[in-house]
């Protein structure tokens, strides 16, 4: 996968969360996913259709990460995956996505966007169905870790 396909995620991803969250996560070395386990506890997954380019992106989140993230963004203490924080971190998926999104669009690759998906539970799978390597970047914050996932074929 070419970084400019990727970059725009990252970017889009720490201004995101430092924006909502007023977090700065560190980014970590990004590697090739081998098995469809999911490595968190809680994923916002978004397809993202284009003329140029197809795909999709994921957020995957340990509970810890996502509830401390979740307290942040919405002044309230979390203890447990409730509502709240899974519809938190499918707003989250939405907004990087769409950041991304328009980045990408400066390059020339316009997109048509689903609706996130949410998907919740220990150890459940992230499937992408673009036929194409999916690139994983960690990042960090004090709370614990999250991945996004990014996995695009040009068309």
């Amino acid at each position: 996968m070419k970084a400019e396909f990727v970059n725009p995620f990252i970017e889009a991803t720490t201004n995101v969360l430092g924006t909502m969250a007023m977090v700065q996560p560190k980014v970590g070395k990004p590697f090739v996913k081998g098995a469809q386990a999911s490595r968190g506890d809680l994923t916002g997954v978004i397809g993202m259709t284009g003329e140029k380019l197809t795909g999709t992106m994921a957020l995957v989140f340990t509970e810890a990460c996502a509830m401390a993230i979740a307290s942040n963004m919405l002044g309230e203490t979390y203890t447990s995956l409730v509502q709240d924080v899974i519809d938190c971190v499918g707003e989250l998926t939405n907004m990087i996505s769409g950041g991304a999104r328009g980045k990408l669009g400066e390059q020339g690759y316009s997109f048509q966007m689903a609706l996130p998906s949410m998907i919740t539970g220990a150890s459940h799978s992230v499937h992408h169905p673009a036929n194409a390597p999916v690139l994983v970047i960690p990042f960090s914050i004090p709370e614990g870790d999250f991945f996004l996932e990014a996995c695009f074929r040009e068309n």
